[in-house]
């Protein structure tokens, strides 16, 4: 490694400006280090982003560059207007010349317009968003005459998406992925996406980069104009870049080969997203001669946290190591504690927050963070019954999702047949072939006969409104919505709800759903049914809902915030809970099983990122018992709880439940304790769930040949008459010949004899 020395212009020494002021010694380094690569290995809460932002000032300040010789990537809007802010509190309006200043698809669109011809496009290129890009591929599907609902367009995106990231296009894809989409023919579409996009004169977000690396390669005079423009090179969280960004960022440097990235190989935690931790790793081996300048001073976090998360994190094998220190207090130990079930650690952690806030702490100082999104669910509860205001980061409260919304819909409108917003929401999801026009036609039907949406589907089962496909589908709906009906009186509201969701193929349509969010919706889905069985009648959970639904949220002393560890990473909190520490939760069994050990290092690291969020107070729990898809199930607390160094870890036990361990080795606590109120516990009131079975009548209900048990009570009498002409938009002119308080039958000129709704007819 090569020493770590101020190099480049010396023209007044160091004590002469101004900005230097305050920084520690592998801050100063850092700054002063602009000759060759560097490598600026930030440990969290070390002043990385003050360091960088100096680094650029300093380059200005000095003549080093001039503003537009400078490249500055970031990973988001927000960090790019930060450091922007910062750059020129230092050096003032000089930093209206740094053009080269943004995220990586900013910069990459700014060249791609530049050169649009020599990738086939027109300056004037539009940018794709993601629902523009799932729409398009779904056109190439159906182009090439493959089955749509069992290929989605989604999935296709995502798929190209994951070749774009590692910066690949169509010819370099290697031939085996071929079968990552319809059995062979992933190449094939990738490619008539991209011809596509040339036709519409398009990219997308992954086009920008990877339309840079062709011109790059192909183009050595373009490549070489940009290498002489970029005298310095600055790249913020590189531990997050993608293979395509790591590519382009290796081009660039190769003729000044002065770029600094800055980066945290021990929070790398967006591996699912396309980023590879070896990007960091490999730095010195890209960059011979590199300077690697570690800030491991942390000023964030106590020792006994700090203790606690280097220690966890050094038993990943690959990192390049390093050890945050600081000279703050000990503080208070990390505080590691086991509880019975669930709901039990939501109230103890909803407690603790209470106890704080006694204390004059504000809500907006504490943190709840959680490895996966449906673990909010128990929170969100805890907190509306307390009347504890708090925001949920990264997405919608739990009742707000969308696969919340859903599901409650059919469960409403369960209850009530009457519910035309529940209706419409859950008409065509999954699709059943009953789209707009299918809706629209009810509707009509609905308001010409002041009746609900339910009774209109009825009403237009009777007539030939709709195409015979359409019935069928609507039939089907409708006799669902009748059979879940009836088992209200039979079945446990928990069972009910499990029934709903997967015989409507609302379960299925997720599980077979590409999408990256589609296994999150899952546990979703799975947390929401564990609600409703807590309940004794879907009447009480429905009321329960909306209740929590309208509570206002008092935000006088600020609100608790609520949020993933995934989101969590960069913000910083005095006091920051972590539950649900148990195998296959955290680290998590899926990602685990799709990765293997790189996985269980990723996962580690966001452990390590959730223990780094803390500044004096860090709580982990996890609990004995959790309840999934509604059977109480015995949990195992996380590895991840054995590798916290003993010294800086205070374990709690609740009384009882784990006699009297002292010792932070939870893998060895009394778990058969546990077992042993299983059977108790199973029958403690609120928490058994009963199926009650029922003989019920068949729900088969078929249009051709057969009649349906729906039935329609009548509206009143119809304003025409038998002989009567009349017009109607779909069918034609036609004469009444029967007529059934509002429906009749007509014989159309062109159609033959239909059964219509007389408001959808006009008299001639």
């Amino acid at each position: 490694m090569a020493a770590i020395r101020p190099t480049g212009n010396s023209e007044n020494s160091a004590e002469t400006k101004p900005y230097l002021e305050g920084l520690n010694e592998e801050q100063r380094a850092a700054v002063l280090t602009t000759d060759g690569p560097v490598l600026m290995l930030a440990g969290a809460g070390t002043g990385k982003t003050r360091a960088l932002t100096t680094r650029l000032a300093h380059l200005l300040h000095t003549g080093l560059a001039q503003p537009w010789q400078i490249l500055a990537v970031t990973f988001t809007n927000k960090a790019a207007r930060e450091m922007k802010h910062r750059i020129e509190s230092l050096v003032g309006d000089r930093v209206e010349g740094m053009k080269w200043l943004g995220t990586f698809h900013a910069i990459a669109a700014q060249i791609l317009r530049r050169h649009a011809e020599l990738a086939g496009l027109k300056s004037s290129f539009t940018i794709l968003d993601a629902d523009d890009q799932v729409r398009l591929c779904k056109q190439v599907i159906t182009a090439a005459n493959i089955d749509e609902k069992r290929w989605s367009g989604r999935w296709l995106a995502t798929v190209i998406d994951g070749w774009k990231n590692r910066g690949l296009t169509p010819d370099k894809v290697p031939a085996n992925e071929a079968y990552h989409f319809a059995d062979g023919k992933g190449i094939i579409l990738y490619k008539a996406y991209q011809a596509r996009m040339t036709t519409l004169n398009a990219a997308d977000f992954g086009d920008l980069l990877v339309h840079n690396l062709t011109i790059f390669q192909n183009h050595p005079d373009v490549l070489e104009e940009y290498q002489r423009r970029f005298r310095y090179m600055l790249v913020d969280e590189y531990q997050d870049t993608n293979v395509a960004q790591y590519l382009w960022l290796r081009l660039l440097a190769q003729k000044h080969k002065n770029i600094c990235c800055v980066g945290d190989d021990d929070q790398s935690i967006y591996g699912w997203r396309g980023a590879e931790v070896e990007n960091i790793l490999r730095f010195e081996k890209d960059f011979p001669g590199a300077a690697v300048i570690r800030l491991e001073r942390n000023y964030r976090s106590t020792p006994a946290i700090l203790g606690a998360a280097s220690g966890l994190i050094s038993t990943n094998k690959d990192r390049l190591g390093k050890t945050l220190w600081t000279d703050a207090d000990e503080g208070e130990k990390v505080k590691v504690r086991g509880v019975w079930d669930g709901d039990e650690e939501a109230r103890l952690i909803s407690d603790d927050i209470e106890s704080e806030q006694s204390k004059g702490r504000s809500l907006s100082e504490m943190a709840v963070l959680v490895r996966a999104s449906f673990q909010m669910r128990a929170f969100e509860e805890r907190f509306n019954t307390l009347g504890l205001a708090y925001r949920v980061v990264g997405g919608p409260r739990f009742y707000e999702r969308e696969e919340s919304r859903d599901a409650l819909s059919y469960l409403r409108l369960i209850r009530s047949h009457d519910n035309d917003l529940a209706f419409e929401r859950i008409i065509n999801k999954p699709k059943r072939g009953l789209g707009d026009k299918a809706l629209q036609v009810l509707h009509m039907i609905g308001r010409a006969q002041s009746v609900p949406l339910m009774t209109a589907s009825r009403i237009a089962l009777e007539s030939d409104e709709l195409h015979a496909t359409a019935r069928r589908s609507l039939l089907k709906f409708v006799d669902m919505i009748d059979r879940w009906s009836r088992d209200t009186k039979d079945m446990a509201p928990a069972d009910l709800a499990e029934l709903i969701l997967e015989e409507s193929g609302y379960i299925e349509m997720w599980k077979n759903s590409k999408s990256p969010q589609a296994p999150g919706k899952l546990d979703n889905l799975k947390e929401l049914i564990q609600a409703v069985s807590e309940f004794e009648t879907l009447e009480g959970y429905l009321d329960h809902v909306a209740l929590v639904s309208e509570l206002n949220e008092n935000t006088g002393d600020g609100q608790i915030w609520l949020m993933t560890l995934h989101a969590a990473k960069g913000l910083e909190f005095p006091v920051v809970f972590l539950p649900g520490w148990e195998e296959e939760i955290f680290p998590s069994k899926r990602s685990l099983d799709e990765n293997g050990n790189a996985a269980l290092e990723e996962e580690r690291r966001l452990a390590y990122v959730g223990i780094t969020r803390a500044e004096q107070s860090c709580r982990i729990s996890f609990a004995a018992n959790r309840q999934i898809y509604g059977r109480w199930q015995n949990a195992i607390p996380s590895r991840f709880i054995d590798e916290l160094p003993e010294e800086h870890v205070e374990v709690i036990s609740e009384p009882g439940l784990y006699g009297n361990t002292r010792g932070h080795q939870t893998r060895n606590l009394e778990l058969d304790h546990v077992a042993q109120h299983e059977e108790a516990y199973s029958h403690t009131p609120g928490r058994q769930r009963t199926r009650i079975t029922s003989s019920r009548p068949s729900h088969t209900a078929l249009i051709e040949g057969r009649s349906s048990t729906i039935s329609v009570k009548p509206v009143g009498k119809s304003k025409f008459s038998k002989g009567q002409r009349v017009f109607h938009q779909k069918f034609g002119y036609g004469k009444v010949t029967l007529i059934d308080g509002q429906k009749l039958t007509v014989d159309f000129e062109h159609s033959g004899a239909k059964k219509v709704i007389d408001s959808f007819v006009e008299a001639t």
